[in-house]
This record gives structure tokens, sequence and C-alpha cells, in this order.
């Protein structure tokens, strides 16, 4: 694998997050455009030894592994603490910018400590706010020690700078890039033009839909917080009077803790109406091949999935959080239900079977207002110029 040599030009920006895998799925593309200013060098966790080679292959830039867990592990962060604090001191970096919570909290601490001029971090969802007691008040303090230790914060949309600002979890600035969103939307990639009729009808059969059939589609960790167990009850009920309802689930639980209660896989399992696709690397042809996108989770910082089924000209129905209620507009592009309402997420499904007119508006709004906000190319500009308004003040 080539390595670039880092010029005299370009300036060395660090980018962290707890996965590599993170960085390979999150900033497909961005850090190969960022490497043409900056000598960008990628920092994750590989527990696969797979994610962190082939996204320094794919964005032609450097990368080097140090182990960050996701979970609380006294020993082991104190350790990556440490090397990150070595390596920090050793590349010399003018900026640092991190995603995930415990990349943020290792990198920003690090960072300060290693004299590093430029420590940014993005939030890309928030934890506590579903949490209670002491995990919610640790979770708190976790968040106001990054943003001690950094000198620019990046909500990654409105919902979360709302939640930062209700928690009095810092009083820095706070800014939103762009319309909110890490990376953007690739409109070439996502494109429902690029699949035909018959390829969207052979896959269908291929897992037992018929043409006929009213396809949803969910996308998305096979997790309670995903709101796993309120979509298979709702669509359990949906489908005794609605027979030509279908449900595919793309995902896996392989390796979460979040596990799903046995009731909610023995009605997965029994319900033939049901599919479940495990994980795909590439769930476009699903989305081309499906009629509506739900996705009740209970927290999001900006879902990804829920752009990509907008991009493929679906109507969705969300969950009101964060990211979710800022790509969906109700009743305009998709239906938003309040979180862990399985009578609501019941009602929306039926709407969307039984209302035509409804369902196919939405879905022709879908598209032009993920264009007209979330574009690719107009999100990296506006990252790029903030590097470069960060950089002349150094």
């Amino acid at each position: 694998m080539s390595i670039p040599t880092p010029t005299k030009e370009r300036k060395k920006v660090i980018r962290t997050a707890s996965l590599s895998g993170s960085l390979y799925v999150l900033l497909e593309g961005q850090l190969r455009f960022l490497n043409q200013y900056y000598d960008i060098l990628a920092i994750g966790s590989d527990p696969d030894k797979w994610y962190i080679e082939k996204l320094a292959e794919r964005e032609g830039i450097r990368s080097n592994e140090i182990i960050i867990e996701r979970k609380i592990h006294i020993f082991k962060d104190i350790v990556s603490l440490y090397k990150l604090y070595l390596l920090f001191r050793s590349e010399k970096p003018f900026m640092v910018h991190s995603i995930t919570p415990k990349a943020g909290l290792l990198t920003m601490t690090a960072a300060y400590f290693a004299g590093v001029p430029k420590r940014l971090h993005t939030f890309t969802g928030l934890i506590f706010p579903t949490k209670t007691g002491l995990m919610k008040h640790l979770l708190i303090f976790f968040d106001k020690i990054i943003c001690r230790f950094a000198t620019h914060i990046y909500p990654e949309g409105n919902g979360v700078k709302k939640d930062l600002l209700a928690y009095n979890v810092t009083k820095k600035p706070l800014k939103v890039i762009a319309n909110g969103n890490v990376n953007g939307i690739d409109l070439n990639v996502y494109n429902p033009k690029a699949f035909s009729q018959t390829e969207n009808i052979l896959l269908r059969k291929q897992i037992g839909i018929e043409e006929k059939d009213m396809l949803f589609l969910f996308i998305g960790r096979l997790v309670n917080d995903k709101g796993v167990n309120e979509l298979v009850n709702a669509f359990c009920e949906i489908v005794k009077t609605y027979t030509h309802a279908k449900l595919v689930m793309v995902g896996s639980h392989e390796g979460e803790f979040d596990l799903l209660p046995p009731s909610t896989w023995d009605k997965i399992n029994s319900q033939p109406a049901i599919f479940c696709a495990g994980h795909q690397d590439n769930v476009r042809p699903f989305l081309a091949a499906s009629d509506i996108f739900v996705f009740p989770s209970y927290r999001e910082g900006f879902p990804n999935v829920v752009l990509e089924a907008g991009a493929m000209e679906l109507p969705s129905i969300v969950t009101d959080i964060n990211g979710s209620n800022e790509i969906i507009k109700d009743r305009t592009n998709g239906l938003i239900i309040p979180s862990k309402d399985e009578l609501a997420l019941f009602n929306a499904m039926q709407l969307m079977i039984t209302d035509n007119a409804l369902r196919t508006k939405m879905a022709t709004n879908a598209r032009p207002m993920i264009a007209s906000r979330f574009k690719r190319s107009e999100v990296w500009s506006a990252i790029l110029k903030e590097y470069q308004a960060i950089d002349s003040t150094v």
C-alpha cells in the first residue's frame, strides 16, 4: 500500500474515530477530498484488521491503528490515551478532528496535553438523553470533558445542538456545518434510475416478495434502540389485515450489547411476511426494490440511512428524534411519529398502505428535498471552508 509523502504545502490533520470502520463508512470520499489540501492521517481501532488498510487505500491517505474501546474500560482507556498523546507529539498536527463519543473523549484530552493547536470534535449523536440515573450524569460529564478540551465543537444537526445547550454541556460556540450530517449524500450513487424495474422485480422474487406486495424496508442494527421491537409488533398486527404487506429487515445483531428479547426474535422467525436479509455492504438494491422506508429509532445524530432512502425516492416513517425530524417534513416527504409508540407506528404504516395519493406525493418529494439540502459535494465544500477558516487563525 503506497503512502503519500507529506509536503510542506499541506498542513497535517489527524481524523479519529473509535472504530476505523466508522471512518470507512461515514466519511467515504471525504478524506480523499480533504487530502488534496491537508495531509490526512486516519486513526481508529480495527478489530477485523480490514478497515484501516482499506480506508487508506480507498482514500489515498495515511492510516494507523490505535485501539479505542467503545465501552468504558479504565485501564485500556488510559493506555489508548497515552498512545494518542505519543502519536500527537510525534506527528505534530496543526489539527485533530474526532467523531464518535469515546474517540472524542480520548482524542480531545490527549491532543490538549500534547499541545495540538486546533482540536475539533463532531457530536454525531448523544447517548445521555435516553439514559437515566448515574449513567446519564457520567455521560454528560464525559461530553463536558470533550467540550472543555476542544477548541471547536460541531453538532451534526440542530437537534444535537439543542440537547447540548439544554443540558448545559458547554458554553462554547456550537456550529452545525451546512445543513447537518457529516458527509452528505452522493446523488449519483443513490439514484433509483440506476436500477431497472426488471432488477427490482427479480430481487423481490428472490426474497419472496411479489410485485403486487407493499414492501416496507428497515435498515439498521437489529437492537432495541433502533425501535425493532415496536416495528415487529406493529407489523405483525398490520399483516393480519393487509396480507399483501411485507417487511424486509437489513442489518445484523452480531457483536451488539443491546440485544433484542427472545419474544421479538420468535415473532420475526415465525412471521413469513418478515424477511431478514442480514448485513449488506450495498443496501441500494433493497432501497430501489422497496415501497416505504421505516426507521423507528429511539435516538440518532443524523441518520445516513434516512438520507439514502429519500435519495432513492422512498417516503419514510421516522420517529420524532434528532436528525430524522430534520430530514423528514411530516406528510411532505414522510411521516413523523413519537418514539417508542407502537400504536402510532401501526397507524403510520396503515396510512402508507391505504392512502395512495399521500404516499405518492411523499415519494415524489423525497429525492428533491434531499438533493436541495444534503448534496455531498456541498457538505465537503463547507467542511473544507471551515478547516481553511481555522487554518487562517493559526
